[in-house]
């Protein structure tokens, strides 16, 4: 029990820490993978279970775990710039600032009997942050940019069915704090344009879940797959004008599937697929040219389209106190040449993420994790409706992640 409250109250101090740090994703706006070790196989392992964050990306997984408990810290840079061209006020190339975010997640994985688990995760589900100079389309002769970082309380519950088949659940908590600057040329586009730009933070809370399998189809061979259901959030209250539904902004669900192979002794191959449905959620994947006003029912959105992303990983047991890990993964852009205007706030353009880490197990109840990742240089380029010519939004970005687990 003391180790459980132990972690719990952790976890709550990491949840504080995490809910101040503006968070840039990778796949749109979801994080590319969660944790040290998921991170460094660029997302890839649905259908195994490496440590108590692989709850996150399945449920299922937590039947594979030992009691333990684990804490990472991830030091992320998104590079962002928007390249205007045209009659505007503003015309060239803007950069935005802040290009360093430390993001931590941690998680707690416990025993109940020989065929069930329960534990808890405390992680940054995605996110999206930019704080440009004044950029002429906007009308800004202040800073542009918005800044959203969402949370995620996921508590879960797994056991091994039988036959090979392992089954979990993982209700979640949802937090998300969002706020928006320098975007007053949209004014006559709104509902509300006193509730569109530079209100200062809101907040935003729902409830959603996870649910997942596993099937170890052979011993050498095992299925994964994880449903992250759609998560409704109340309102953005401050921000009625700018997002559809007055100001509704729901985390949209996604399905992640795949397969874990033990080629070798020591060898695990992995491979999954996973899609996001970003237009389940009209604020996200409404078009900019839909009828009506920021704000309303059915009124312009972002243009995200849905994606599809495909992750590979390998790791290698090469000592027993050393595992190397590699990762690649390539997913769709959500975002066309014809949205890009209203995403100069939001350049979730990236498309490929190459990963690597490693685990040292320093004693038998104490390990170190550590991964990178880099995303190369991605572009979508479109017409600047506000002064001729073109807008171009472009994006790269690297991750470093250290982790620390402990088995109890």
């Amino acid at each position: 029990m003391k180790k459980a409250l132990y972690s719990c109250a952790a976890g709550v101090t990491a949840a504080a820490v995490l809910a101040s740090a503006p968070a840039q994703a990778t796949e749109g706006y979801f994080s590319h993978g969660l944790g040290a070790v998921n991170k460094s196989l660029a997302g890839a392992g649905v259908a195994t279970g490496f440590d108590p964050m692989s709850q996150a990306t399945n449920p299922a997984a937590l039947t594979q775990v030992d009691p333990q408990f684990t804490i990472d810290f991830s030091l992320f840079s998104p590079v962002r710039e928007a390249d205007v061209a045209g009659n505007n006020v503003f015309p060239g190339i803007h950069e935005s600032d802040n290009e360093y975010f430390l993001i931590p997640s941690m998680a707690g994985a416990y025993e109940i009997d020989a065929v069930s688990s329960w534990g808890w995760a405390i992680y940054g589900n995605g996110g999206m942050n930019t704080t440009y100079p004044p950029i002429g389309p906007f009308g800004s002769t202040a800073k542009t940019g918005v800044d959203l970082s969402q949370l995620f309380f996921q508590g879960t519950y797994a056991r091994d069915v039988g036959g090979g088949v392992s089954i979990g659940i993982g209700p979640i908590l949802a937090a998300q704090r969002f706020k928006a600057y320098g975007i007053s040329a949209f004014g006559p586009f709104s509902s509300d344009d006193t509730k569109l730009s530079n209100n200062g933070y809101d907040w935003a809370y729902g409830l959603g879940g996870r649910f997942g399998l596993q099937w170890e189809i052979v011993p050498a061979l095992r299925f994964g797959a994880s449903y992250q259901m759609r998560t409704y959030m109340t309102e953005f209250d401050k921000y009625k004008g700018l997002f559809a539904e007055q100001g509704d902004f729901d985390i949209p669900p996604a399905l992640q599937a795949g397969f874990a192979w033990e080629a070798t002794p020591g060898v695990v191959l992995l491979a999954d697929w996973k899609r996001i449905w970003y237009s389940d959620v009209e604020s996200v994947g409404n078009p900019f040219a839909s009828p009506g006003q920021l704000g309303d029912d059915g009124g312009p959105g972002f243009g995200w389209e849905d994606i599809d992303a495909f992750k590979f990983g390998v790791q290698w047991q090469t000592t027993p106190t050393i595992a190397l890990r590699a990762g690649f993964a390539i997913n769709d852009n959500p975002i066309t040449s014809s949205e890009v205007l209203f995403n100069v706030l939001a350049p979730g353009v990236q498309e490929q993420h190459y990963a690597a880490g490693l685990t040292w197990q320093h004693t038998p109840t104490s390990a170190f994790n550590f991964g990178a990742m880099y995303s190369p240089s991605t572009s979508v380029t479109g017409p600047n409706p506000f002064g001729g010519g073109d807008i171009k939004i472009e994006m790269y970005q690297w991750e470093l992640t250290a982790g620390w687990t402990w088995t109890f």
